[in-house]
């Protein structure tokens, strides 16, 4: 018996270890059910911060446009509610339209697969259906989300000009308010998305701007020299 254990050398023992690319494998199986798909919040995303960010610009440009040639208060408020109104209205049937028609080509799109699988070389039941369906556009859904964010982003001008009575100060007001909400606007899309937020931020800042001044300039100079 001692001749026996004294003949095991450290040597003779073997420790198993798993395989680095078992340890990959499994990485790799866990890695897409952890990882949230940012992609699906496309749909919703899109609509609310483009309805916002086209609420906050239209609207702020319009009403800088006709203060360029108005000073009048009453005359700032009525075009600013008149473009809320109006705006709200085309994007909300312009975003139906659209994700109806997106609707209507995945339906003919699904039937197409549907009808290429009868043969029966498909049968993975009813489930693969279902999860196609939740997965597809809602044209409701894309509609009130553009006319609410419309409505939330053409308030910001609105409120910031309503109680100003001084002309100047009025125009300094919707300038700041309208800075401050294009750089919000800018970084809750860059956050939503997992986006560059100072990029993100920039072009919707820089944009937004540009569109004020056009409209104040071209509608100041229409205005002076044609009217």
């Amino acid at each position: 018996m001692a001749s026996n254990h004294s003949s095991s050398s450290p040597s003779d023992i073997k420790l198993t270890l798993p395989h680095p690319r078992d340890a990959i494998t499994s990485v790799q199986l866990e890695g897409p059910e952890a990882e949230f798909d940012y992609s699906k919040r496309s749909q919703w995303l899109r609509a609310a911060v483009l309805g916002a960010n086209d609420g906050l610009v239209s609207t702020a440009s319009l009403m800088m446009g006709v203060g360029s040639v108005k000073q009048d208060l009453k005359a700032m408020i009525l075009t600013g509610f008149a473009g809320l109104v109006a705006g709200a209205c085309s994007m909300a049937i312009g975003e139906f339209v659209s994700v109806y028609s997106q609707l209507d080509i995945e339906l003919a799109q699904m039937k197409r697969d549907k009808e290429g699988a009868a043969d029966g070389q498909m049968d993975k039941g009813g489930d693969g259906d279902n999860g196609e369906e939740e997965c597809l556009p809602n044209p409701l859904q894309a509609a009130s989300a553009s006319a609410l964010s419309f409505s939330v982003g053409a308030m910001v001008p609105l409120l910031a000009a309503s109680f100003i009575r001084s002309y100047r100060a009025r125009l300094g007001a919707v300038i700041a308010a309208v800075t401050v909400a294009l750089v919000a606007f800018g970084w809750i899309g860059a956050v939503l998305g997992k986006a560059p937020v100072l990029r993100s931020s920039l072009r919707v800042l820089i944009g937004g701007w540009l569109a004020m001044a056009i409209t104040f300039g071209l509608t100041k100079l229409i205005g002076a020299n044609a009217l």
